[in-house]
């Protein structure tokens, strides 16, 4: 007969939201249109399956730009191609709109008026009236009052308060102060290239990716985010790929101070680090949340590449016991530094070593202990969480056999192995590799949640499986001690199927 595996195909589903990230003129990600399903394929074991969640996730939302007149709140002509900030070149003069008012109402005008009125940084909407000290002046977008005539709505408001719908003429000076992010660097860059990349917010450090057609204006690009973002007081721009090893990439201080040395918040905890000699990664907060949200208080958590502690800290503020280890010194250095501050210290157990060594060492040692101790009143889960996405999955192999002679337990740990994909298939992708370097079948409780976009044609998934007991003991597992395969429980909490024999 036919075996085969119920394999989701599965996307992404962008939702545009407003961030603090710096935005991008133009998307240039790509998402399928349609989500395929039920992909077959011969010579597996029936009723297993591997099933793929979804998670949601970011992209930075296009700039709209005004229909009526855009280059109405333009900076000047003679800013682009600009390199060195200038912002006395940034002034310019437009008509707007104005109502003369009485001082005495205009505290009651305004909010009726609130769409109409003029809305630009560094404005204010009303001002002194020159020729009439009991006077005031309210500016108007001349957007919403075209060719400077009141509509109908506008005119009711008016003449509730008994004031003349007439509209005069103003002569308002923009400044740099005057005009937005995207509108200075839209004008200074490129005409037709694209204005933006996005940007992460890392502390009191906003973090660029530059395009190569950016480059020349880079220090303007840093200055420039600084003086519209409050809290921003240094820019970088990454400069090299990440380093496999330990986790870091070279940057270069666009704008501000040189000190990378940061304080971060994230689902509730706060860790401290120096952005230059360590990862850190805000887009991946939710993914974070997640896992620890599977984690229940007495499970063991085993973190091979910890970082600075995004996954063992809040594990271990979940009164969990937590093993976690980083090769990078810096990232272990930090990550002591970030159990203290988080007074977590008595419960996580660090370690700086190979990821490899890590496994061979304290956690064979602690499984094979772990797994026995086990009682019907205590049944911990034990969780291994592997987040080096390009190398993680060839650190599997290190389960083979990894409790050979032992004393077999009750329970199986689950491993949460993350992987960057290139394939049309992410999911089948990064399962069909694992299962390589395991040297052995997941078809039970394999699991595929898709974490995020990195690039276009690149994923970052998470595979979860719990180890198959004849990959750690090295010998088949006996068929009345197969353990039941149960449904993972996820923030999104979704029903499985399974398929008939």
């Amino acid at each position: 007969p036919l075996l085969w595996i119920n394999l989701w195909r599965f996307g992404f589903s962008a939702r545009l939201l407003k961030t603090n990230h710096f935005r991008t003129a133009a998307s240039n990600t790509s998402f399928p249109a349609v989500w395929m399903l039920l992909a077959q394929y011969p010579g597996r074991i029936p009723g297993s399956f591997a099933k793929v969640q979804r998670n949601s996730f970011f992209t930075m939302p296009e700039t709209v730009e005004d229909k009526a007149d855009p280059e109405l709140y333009s900076p000047p002509p003679r800013v682009r191609g600009m390199t060195q900030l200038d912002r006395e070149a940034f002034k310019r003069t437009i008509v707007v709109p104005v109502l003369k008012v009485q001082k005495e109402i205009i505290g009651s005008l305004l909010k009726p008026l609130k769409h109409t009125l003029l809305q630009r940084p560094g404005l204010k909407r009303v001002i002194e009236d020159p020729d009439d000290e009991n006077s005031r002046l309210v500016m108007l977008d001349p957007h919403k009052i075209p060719e400077f005539s009141l509509g109908g709505s506008e005119q009711e408001v008016l003449k509730q308060f008994n004031i003349p719908p007439v509209v005069s003429k103003y002569d308002l000076e923009l400044t740099y102060e005057s005009f937005k992010l995207e509108e200075i660097l839209r004008a200074v860059l490129p005409e037709g290239q694209e204005v933006t990349s996005g940007f992460s917010r890392v502390g009191h450090i906003a973090h660029l990716n530059l395009r190569d057609h950016q480059l020349p204006y880079r220090y303007l690009i840093g200055q420039v985010i600084i003086d519209k973002n409050p809290g921003v007081t240094s820019v970088v721009n990454k400069t090299s790929i990440i380093d496999s090893t330990y986790r870091n990439f070279e940057m270069e201080v666009l704008a501000g101070e040189s000190n990378l040395v940061t304080k971060v918040k994230e689902n509730n905890t706060t860790y401290e680090l120096d952005f230059s000699k360590v990862y850190w990664n805000p887009r991946l907060s939710t993914e974070h949340g997640r896992i620890v949200e599977l984690l229940k208080p007495g499970d063991v958590l085993f973190d091979v590449f910890a970082g600075v502690g995004p996954f063992a800290i809040p594990a271990a503020k979940k009164k969990c016991r937590v093993f976690a280890n980083d090769l990078n010194p810096e990232s272990y250095t930090w990550l002591l530094h970030n159990c203290k501050l988080n007074k977590v210290g008595d419960k996580i157990k660090a370690f700086n070593m190979d990821g490899r060594d890590f496994l061979l060492g304290p956690v064979r040692e602690e499984l094979s202990k772990g797994l026995l101790l086990q009682t019907e009143e205590q049944k911990p889960s034990f969780h291994i969480v592997m987040n080096l996405p390009a190398l993680a999955l060839e650190f599997l192999a290190a389960f083979r056999h990894l409790l050979a002679g032992a004393a077999r337990g009750a329970a199986l740990p689950t491993v949460h192995c993350y992987a960057f994909s290139k394939h049309p298939e992410p999911a089948l992708d990064v399962w069909q590799r694992a299962e390589a370097s395991l040297g052995a079948s997941l078809r039970a409780c394999c699991s595929v949640h898709a974490v995020r976009n990195v690039a276009p044609n690149k994923e970052m998934m998470c595979l979860s499986f719990q180890l198959p007991a004849d990959v750690l003991y090295g010998r088949p597992c006996p068929a009345e001690e197969k353990p039941a395969c149960k449904r993972q429980r996820t923030s999104k909490d979704s029903s499985e199927e399974t398929l008939p024999s």
